[in-house]
């Protein structure tokens, strides 16, 4: 995965503390050390105005050039480091939910709701919007082309219409398979035949 974030020295902080795993070296004591995780790359863009003159400096803040390299090739088509694509999201989210607006008189209270909203944002953006970069080009024959419109779950595969609304708000998620409690002793009768239809 390769994360790009801009100036702001508290995102590479952020991205480098939420991405590590602990460790702890056989027969060593006290606090696990901590490891960053390999398969994840963080990239720096750096912006600068001075004096009429403007630098764009990108940093390898996490992982080698060859991983970057091959990540912006499959991401992207190749080109170069930069912050549009998660500036696009943000600006997506900030549109659509009031928390996080700038100045914004909107406070979510709690954390869950507005992880709940943006959710809600998130699956409304992959399967209720049409994205123009998604489009494909369908030949009509000597009349020539057409555009078709696609969303990006119907880009992946995932579904084959643009979803409503209303149709994302009632799809009911099929719960996960059953698995039976944990519990010390014999298991009764009855959850050994929930056992046997269930495997």
């Amino acid at each position: 995965m390769l994360l790009a974030v801009d100036g702001l020295a508290s995102y590479v902080k952020a991205f480098q503390r939420a991405f590590r795993t602990s460790y702890r070296e056989h027969g060593a004591l006290g606090r696990p050390g901590l490891m960053a995780w390999p398969k994840i790359a963080i990239v720096q863009v750096v912006k600068q105005r001075k004096a009429k003159m403007f630098t764009i400096d990108r940093r390898i803040v996490q992982g080698c050039e060859k991983m970057i390299a091959r990540l912006l090739l499959s991401s992207q088509n190749g080109g170069q480091i930069n912050t549009a694509y998660i500036e696009r999201l943000n600006a997506t989210f900030r549109q659509r939910l009031a928390w996080l607006a700038r100045r914004t008189r909107h406070l979510a209270q709690q954390s869950e709701t507005l992880m709940a909203g943006m959710f809600i944002v998130g699956c409304m953006y992959n399967f209720c919007d049409y994205h123009h970069s998604l489009r494909l080009k369908l030949s009509v024959g000597r009349r020539g082309y057409r555009w078709v419109q696609r969303t990006p779950a119907m880009a992946t595969g995932l579904t084959k219409h643009c979803w409503s609304v209303a149709e994302l708000f009632f799809f009911k998620v099929p719960p996960p398979r059953w698995k039976p409690p944990d519990r010390r002793g014999r298991p009764s009768k009855a959850i050994l035949e929930l056992i046997k239809l269930w495997c």
